[in-house]
This record gives C-alpha cells, sequence and structure tokens, in this order.
C-alpha cells in the first residue's frame, strides 16, 4: 500500500535536490558573468553593453545542444507546448515592461536579492502580484489572446522543415559571428 508513495516521495525529492543543485549553478553563473548588476541591465537596454544578450545566448546554445542529445539518445522526450502569438506578444511586453522600470528581468531580480539588493525585492513582488493577476484573468486571457495566432506544438526545425542538428549549428555559428561583432564594438 505504501510503496508507491514512498517512491513518488524519493523521485519528488530528487527532482527538488536537482532543482536546487541547478539553481544554484545558474545563480553562481548569473553572479560570475556580472549580469546581476544594475549598470549590465540598463546598458542592455540601452544596447551598449551585450553582455546579458551574450549570456542568454551562449545558454540557448549549450541548452539546445544539451537537450537535442539527449533527445536523440533516448534519455529524454520533448513536451512541447503549443505556440499562441497574441499571448507571446502580451507577454514580452509585460516582460519588458517590468524589465525597462524595474531594471532586471525575473532571474536577475532574485540573483540581485541573494547579493543582498533589496530594489530585487520589488521585482520579486511584481511578478507575484503579475502571476496573482494572470491567473485571475486567464479565463479572459485563454478565450481571447491566446487565441490570436495559435499554433500547435511546433519547433523551428519543423516550421521549416530541416533536421534539428542543422537549425542548433546554423544558430551556434551565427551566434559566434555576433559575438565576434560586439567584441570589435566593445560591446
Amino acid at each position: 500500500y505504501g510503496q508507491p508513495y514512498v517512491r513518488e516521495a524519493k523521485e519528488l525529492s530528487m527532482s527538488l535536490l536537482y532543482g536546487l543543485i541547478t539553481g544554484i549553478i545558474f545563480g553562481f553563473l548569473l553572479q560570475k558573468a556580472q549580469v546581476l548588476r544594475y549598470d549590465k541591465q540598463v546598458g542592455a537596454l540601452r544596447l551598449i553593453d551585450m553582455t546579458i544578450l551574450k549570456f542568454m545566448l551562449s545558454a540557448i546554445v549549450v541548452a539546445s545542444i544539451g537537450i537535442y542529445l539527449f533527445k536523440d539518445l533516448g534519455l529524454i522526450k520533448l513536451s512541447i507546448k503549443a505556440t499562441s502569438i497574441g499571448a507571446q506578444v502580451v507577454g514580452g511586453l509585460l516582460f519588458g515592461i517590468g524589465w525597462g522600470l524595474l531594471g532586471y528581468c525575473p532571474g536577475t531580480a532574485a540573483g540581485a536579492l541573494g547579493e543582498g539588493r533589496i530594489d530585487g525585492l520589488w521585482g520579486i513582488l511584481g511578478m507575484l502580484c503579475g502571476g496573482a493577476l494572470y491567473a485571475a484573468i486567464y479565463p479572459f486571457m485563454k478565450t481571447t489572446i491566446a487565441g490570436i495566432g495559435s499554433f500547435d506544438k511546433i519547433t523551428v526545425p519543423q516550421i521549416i522543415g530541416i533536421n534539428h542538428w542543422i537549425v542548433i549549428i546554423v544558430f551556434a555559428a551565427l551566434t559566434l559571428i555576433l559575438f565576434r561583432f560586439f567584441e570589435k564594438r566593445n560591446l
């Protein structure tokens, strides 16, 4: 009777432990890359410091390689969600407005608070309030905004009809070219 519950509890404990470990590593990397600094955040918004963009693009390239390698080896199965252009536009605008007003994105607000900067707390409170507001208006959003430009579960390789490794290699090469451009311009 109790055996399945013990197994589920162990799996949950391991998931939480993995989450804690990867969160600590991610926080360390954010701090090491200096993307938690307010001047780096504002520099990214003003397009005069590309540190944050380089950090994000590096993470996307590494994650793409790792995820698709694990997928191809049969170690994981992708859980792709349906896409809605309307929801992406509204969410992106709200994210951008919040980032512009606060000077931190959600992850960096938490990291800044972890470094002892109290201004990051405002971002965290804003995220909690925004999440609560979203939960309250979700039925409206689902019937209106989410229906605009609604697509099924798609990926970029599926859209253009080529192997995912070609997309990853081209994206990685373009990222390296962009990095070189940034370095030449001291961005």
